[in-house]
Parts: structure tokens; C-alpha cells; sequence
């Protein structure tokens, strides 16, 4: 088979997955960039469509998965990525709901979370530290963005994500929802994070907005000039203190 270009449909369709919420929402699919990421999804055991290869460059073992050559210079114009690496695939999305996340006993609750870096990092730590899940509501960024598939680091395929939840249902967890701040709140090591509970993170430009239902407040005290934590390192400072409270306690 001809390697394929640029006109292709298949290509187009790359394209606009990469390029659009509104088109991986409405193809119920994502593009995952790189062979170790793509790895990652096949051994989770996501649903893979397909797999497009730079010249050059080699797919990932994933049986029955087809696989198509791209043409020179296909991939540059594709990716989304400087540097692009020599291998896409397109995967099924797969998002948690709610009731997924019944019996949960630490969740992260993403409330206009707007950056991809960010949104990738927090999935990436609360995956590392035990949640048990992560929960987006709705407004924040999209959770299959490719900046955010990167970021992540292949935790996007370990941790049930629930997308486009209205914060009038965060009290359905039936966990204690404990908002984050920079400014009030319990010391972040002396609040009880052993019992269940969901972290609720803000926006990176305003916080937590008024609609997000709290329970409690806890901060992350710091003694240099900066106003607040960058939103991110914060969900990773308030995951690990959740692991090590839980790891003193089963100690």
C-alpha cells in the first residue's frame, strides 16, 4: 500500500482529532502521540482504531490493530509536537461516570482546571499517589486534549477520569469534599485526609468558583513572596500528603 499524504481522509481526520474537542467528542476517539504512550494504552487495554507510521519508524505490537504509512513530511504537518515522534494512534475514548467512582475513598475533583499541562500533571500525580479517581467538571479542559495525553505520562489509561460534571453533583461521591486554597483553611498536614475524601482544585485564574460545593478548606502554607502554588504542584503537594497520611495509618 502507498504511503498516505496530506489529502488523504484518514489523515484529515488526525487532523481535526488533534486539532478539536468537538471532533474527538463527536468520534468518541483521541490521538495518542509516540510509541511509548501508545504502548502504555495498548497495555491498559484500550481500544485502538488504528495506527499511522512516519517512514522510518515502527508500530507498536498491537494485534489486529491496522497500521498505515505516512508519507514524508506527513507527520511534521500532523503532530502537534516540534520534535514529532514517528507514530500515532487513534483510541477510543473512555470516560468514568459518577457512578464508577461509587465506594471511592480518595478522589481529585478538577473544577475549571483550563490548563492541559496542568490537567496532565494532576492526573499523572493523583494516579501515582493511589486515587482512585479523577473527576472534571464541567468547563474544565478537555481530559483527551493532546497536550494533556502527553503530560500525563500514560495516566490517563490507569485512572478512571468522569468529564463534564456539573459541581450540583460532586455531593453524589459521598465523599468530604475539601476545597483547596491559598489563603484559609487547615494545614494541609494537620487535616485528616485518611478518612474518604475528594480534593477539589480551582481555576488557575480564580480558584474554586461559589458554585463548587466545599465541605472544608485546606491550604498548603508557603513562606516566600508568591501569592499561591501553581494549581498542579499543589494537587501534587495535597496527593502525596493523602498517600502519606494513609501510609502512617496502615502502618
Amino acid at each position: 500500500m502507498e504511503p498516505i499524504g496530506l489529502t488523504n481522509p484518514r489523515v484529515q481526520r488526525l487532523r481535526r482529532l488533534l486539532g478539536r474537542r468537538s471532533a474527538r467528542l463527536d468520534d468518541g476517539a483521541f490521538v495518542v502521540e509516540g510509541p511509548g504512550l501508545v504502548a502504555e494504552a495498548v497495555a491498559a487495554g484500550w481500544e485502538i482504531e488504528a495506527q499511522y507510521v512516519a517512514p522510518g519508524g515502527s508500530p507498536v505490537d498491537a494485534p489486529g490493530v491496522p497500521v498505515f504509512d505516512l508519507g514524508v513530511g506527513v507527520i511534521e504537518r500532523v503532530a502537534t509536537t516540534e520534535t514529532p515522534q514517528p507514530v500515532l494512534a487513534v483510541v477510543r475514548r473512555r470516560a468514568a461516570s459518577l457512578d464508577d467512582l461509587h465506594g471511592a475513598s480518595f478522589v481529585v475533583v478538577c473544577a475549571g482546571v483550563a490548563d492541559p499541562g496542568n490537567l496532565g500533571t494532576i492526573l499523572r500525580s493523583a494516579e501515582a499517589a493511589g486515587a482512585d479517581g479523577v473527576v472534571l467538571t464541567t468547563g474544565s479542559v478537555d481530559a483527551f486534549n493532546p497536550k494533556v495525553v502527553r503530560s500525563a505520562a500514560g495516566a490517563l489509561f490507569h485512572v478512571p477520569v468522569a468529564t463534564d460534571v456539573p459541581p450540583s453533583r460532586l455531593p453524589d461521591l459521598g465523599l468530604v469534599l475539601v476545597g483547596t486554597s491559598s489563603h484559609q483553611g487547615t494545614h494541609h498536614t494537620a487535616a485528616d485526609l485518611v478518612r474518604p475524601v475528594a480534593l477539589v482544585v480551582g481555576s488557575e485564574a480564580h480558584g474554586i468558583a461559589d458554585d463548587v460545593p466545599v465541605d472544608e478548606w485546606i491550604t498548603v502554607p508557603h513562606r516566600g513572596r508568591a501569592e499561591s502554588l501553581n494549581v498542579a504542584m499543589a494537587a501534587t503537594v495535597l496527593c502525596f500528603e493523602v498517600a502519606r497520611q494513609r501510609g502512617s495509618s496502615a502502618g
